[in-house]
């Protein structure tokens, strides 16, 4: 099968999880996870109608990234979804569009520098751990709904990102479990949405996007509310 017919199916499944949930597909935004994968192979996908994809590296991005666009005159979105260690946060602003992994104020604050740096606005999502799975980035926020100073903590952390000049906090970020049933990571996604409506609610800030969901359960993380869904293997197959 070639990327386009992965990317029917993957879009199939899309609208099948929207109808389930009285959604309109077009509130989803598919991003190909493209890590990993040559610059020849992103540019199928794009000639197979994909406009956003993912990377987790820096190196590799910065080498990958200009490659793909001196090849194509299609207008493509890139999205930093990997975990990004602040000494590097000078090389994000050139290179990506919206960044979905700030777990930390650290990073966040060297980010706004970046991108004053460069005149440019970077659109970002907060990263959250809300499993609880010790090999998970995030801004700890297991249990939130119960425990006070987790809650407290997380909106101080958020409230200090807000104020961050260069940075435009378009909603949250999550990562689920990996599970045989896509039923077990439902709990995750629901944990986020509700999240997100307590932040935004209780803050007064639109919080547009929840990027949540891969390959494994993203039908279930449509049902919860995602806006921004990441997927690489059941549109490209295994890594390489």
């Amino acid at each position: 099968m070639t990327i386009a017919d992965h990317l029917q199916q993957v879009q199939e499944r899309i609208a099948d999880a929207c109808a389930r949930a009285r959604r309109n597909a077009s509130e989803i935004t598919l991003v190909a996870v493209s890590k990993t994968h040559p610059p020849e192979v992103i540019l199928e996908a794009v000639k197979a109608g994909l406009q956003h994809f993912g990377e987790n590296r820096v190196e590799e991005a910065s080498i990958k990234i200009p490659q793909v666009m001196s090849q194509t005159d299609t207008t493509l979105r890139w999205h930093m979804i990997g975990h990004i260690q602040s000494r590097k946060a000078k090389l994000i602003p050139p290179l990506f569009d919206v960044v979905h992994s700030v777990d930390d104020v650290k990073l966040a604050e060297r980010l706004s520098a970046s991108a004053v740096e460069t005149g440019k606005t970077l659109d970002v999502l907060l990263q959250f751990n809300v499993s609880g799975e010790e090999t998970k980035s995030g801004f700890h926020a297991v249990n939130w709904e119960k425990d006070a100073a987790i809650r407290e903590q997380v909106w101080r952390n958020c409230q200090q990102i807000l104020q961050l000049p260069g940075l435009k906090v378009r909603g949250l970020m999550t990562m689920a479990p990996i599970v045989e049933d896509m039923e077990q990571a439902r709990h995750v996604s629901a944990s986020l949405a509700a999240l997100r409506s307590a932040l935004s609610e209780s803050l007064k800030i639109a919080l547009p996007d929840l990027s949540m969901g891969m390959t494994d359960d993203y039908p279930v993380a449509i049902e919860e509310g995602a806006t921004l869904i990441r997927v690489g293997r059941a549109i490209f197959g295994e890594r390489l």
